[in-house]
């Protein structure tokens, strides 16, 4: 399992295994389950307020001050709007897991897959 920084922050690169535990599409699941744990329930989005209040619920986030929060947003944030919808949170988990971006292309085609037929 690889480590991976980004602003400082370390973490431990569990995705790789979740995937081959869980499939893609599980995994996928597992992502949007993270995304609801972290979101403000009233926007439907994951606002810094959101992120701060609710990233000790979620392992690999405890622990992380203000900075390293704000980091976090201002990099999952592509249309600029200051939060993250749950694609800009998918395509941010991974990002920071270089052995997802790796093999993402296959299994995003195993879940198309299964979700068309």
């Amino acid at each position: 399992m690889a480590s991976s920084s980004r602003s400082g922050v370390e973490f431990r690169d569990f995705f790789p295994s979740m995937v081959e535990k869980l499939g893609a599409e599980g995994f996928v699941d597992e992502l949007c389950n993270g995304f609801r744990l972290l979101m403000d329930s009233e926007k439907r989005v994951i606002t810094f307020e959101s992120l701060k209040k609710n990233s000790a619920a979620v392992l690999g986030l405890k622990g992380m001050g203000d900075e390293e929060l704000m980091c976090m947003m201002k990099e999952g944030d592509l249309d600029g709007d200051g939060s993250l919808n749950e694609m800009e949170f998918c395509v941010l988990m991974f990002r920071l897991s270089p052995d997802l971006m790796k093999g993402s292309r296959m299994w995003l085609e195993e879940v198309m897959k299964n979700k068309m037929f």
